[in-house]
């Protein structure tokens, strides 16, 4: 199966509000409130994507879910790169495709 990996990042003049805001949006967050009582995960964008996160700003997605992620990185005017690249099977694991290995 082909995947694709998308390296993004923001401009060098880009607010720190605006890439908080961004994360918060795009990887979710999990939040604690009352001095840690109660603990909730916000939705990302991310939550509905099978994606595999490298490091920050890099991530292997499946072909078919790619547009979307590009879609969303530029609504954030974004800078990204993407290149196909074929899944090993420990990947598509992750991704879904199979429930385990064998």
């Amino acid at each position: 199966m082909n995947g694709n990996i998308i390296v993004f990042r923001f401009k060098e003049k880009t607010e720190q509000k605006s890439i908080n805001q961004f994360c918060k949006k795009f990887y979710g967050q999990n939040t604690t409130s009352h001095g840690g009582k109660y603990q909730y995960r916000r939705q990302g964008f991310l939550d509905n994507i099978p994606h595999i996160k490298l490091i920050g700003g890099v991530i292997i997605v499946k072909k078919d879910f790619a547009e979307k992620v590009i879609n969303f990185l530029k609504e954030y005017n974004a800078e990204f790169y993407v290149r196909d690249l074929i899944l090993l099977y420990e990947d598509e694991v992750a991704l879904g495709k199979f429930k385990s290995i064998p």
